[in-house]
């Protein structure tokens, strides 16, 4: 049965959400503490306890966690009213890599793990990380790892360099991806390590400098040097880092896209308020056939991404891997996100290239959408390897 019937309970969930990151949230958007590298913990801290009040914080936790354990298709309803505000993520405890490393932990942490790591995380009081991409190749191509760990029974001791590592500055539970060198006592290969900051040899090299700034505290270099970690800081089974990375990816790429939809939405309501009272020669901007040409085009974008997400989590909520579908929904919904994005930025002249709203700052931190959790390009690459197969 197809049934695109939003029940009347969750209607009125998103439309809480919604008024909740309008009133209380975007009012932070001006906010100092919203820096170049993203906010601030102290402003992230302050959002988070608005989101405590309302009762909407972690939402999306196992019921066993405290959260309410939404479906994806409900994730997909409340994460968009929630994506309002780049900031609404933030307060509501649903934003990246947060929210995709609490599904993961959630997965395959053990009980001692889950209490020690994965908890504060949902609670609110910690982020994490998820330490990957490097340098020299490992990113869209895991299989290029080069970080090292090795195992002598009853230590690791890892080594190598990461960047991009989103949020890792004062972050406080460290999943860390090092390829398991050859050893008599467990499985060699890429394996997934849980860890806290505080341990001698995390070094954070630098805050790279990007063009986005709605990750809390930015992205950064970071350097594991002499990295020794017990063993009971193995996350799940060694060398099985890839099919954990996958459970994680799947789900994250499609709540990218709820998070930047609600995104999209808010810009291209700045762009419709601003063609309906904006004039030029004679008439408002809305009269003329090329700006609301421009605003049809994105209404229609818009609601193809919506029926592509959806569909997707409807999948998921099957039991379906629906790892095709998600490549699809992430590559098809990142691209025409973005020319929505870039077409409300036309609409609104200059001021759309100025701070005069928040569309320029949607435009920018909606274009490195198109690259993490895999580059447009990549995933075409796997539809087309599949379709072809």
């Amino acid at each position: 049965m197809i049934d695109f019937t939003i029940p009347a309970e969750l209607a009125a969930e998103r439309d809480r959400v919604r008024a909740f990151v309008a009133d209380k949230i975007v009012p932070y958007e001006r906010d100092p503490r919203l820096t170049s590298h993203g906010p601030t913990d102290e402003l992230r801290q302050e959002l988070v306890e608005l989101a405590r009040a309302e009762k909407l914080l972690t939402i999306q936790a196992p019921t066993a966690l405290g959260g309410r354990g939404l479906t994806h298709v409900e994730q997909a309803v409340l994460y968009e009213a929630a994506g309002w505000s780049t900031l609404g993520p933030v307060a509501m405890n649903c934003a990246a890599p947060d929210e995709g490393n609490m599904f993961l932990l959630s997965k395959i942490a053990n009980p001692a793990q889950t209490e020690r790591y994965l908890r504060p995380v949902i609670d609110g009081h910690q982020r994490s990380v998820f330490a990957m991409t490097e340098p020299d190749g490992a990113g869209s191509d895991p299989g290029q790892l080069a970080t090292t760990a090795t195992f002598d029974g009853e230590n690791f001791v890892i080594e190598g360099r990461k960047w991009l590592i989103t949020g890792a500055n004062g972050a406080k539970t460290w999943i860390i991806m090092a390829l398991l060198g050859d050893n008599p006592h467990l499985p060699a290969g890429p394996t997934l390590f849980l860890t806290d900051d505080d341990r001698p040899g995390i070094v954070i090299e630098r805050t790279m400098n990007t063009m986005d700034r709605n990750y809390v505290a930015g992205h950064c270099v970071v350097r594991f040097d002499n990295l020794a970690l017990p063993k009971s800081a193995l996350l799940g089974e060694a060398g099985q880092a890839l099919r954990y990375a996958q459970l994680r990816l799947a789900p994250a790429r499609l709540t990218h896209c709820m998070r930047w939809l609600g995104a999209a939405e808010r810009a291209q309501s700045i762009a419709i308020d601003h063609a309906k009272t904006r004039t030029a020669f004679g008439k408002t901007l809305g009269e003329h056939q090329g700006v609301s040409f421009m605003i049809a085009d994105n209404e229609i974008a818009l609601h193809q991404c919506r029926l592509t997400i959806w569909h997707t989590c409807w999948l998921m909520d099957q039991g379906e891997k629906a790892r095709h579908e998600s490549s699809m929904a992430k590559s098809f919904v990142s691209e025409e996100l973005f020319k929505v994005a870039d077409r409300c930025v036309q609409i609104l002249g200059g001021i759309g290239v100025s701070d005069e709203t928040v569309v320029e700052m949607i435009f920018r931190d909606m274009r490195p959408f198109r690259l993490y959790d895999g580059p447009t390009e990549v995933h075409k690459y796997a539809i087309g390897r599949k379709v072809l197969r």
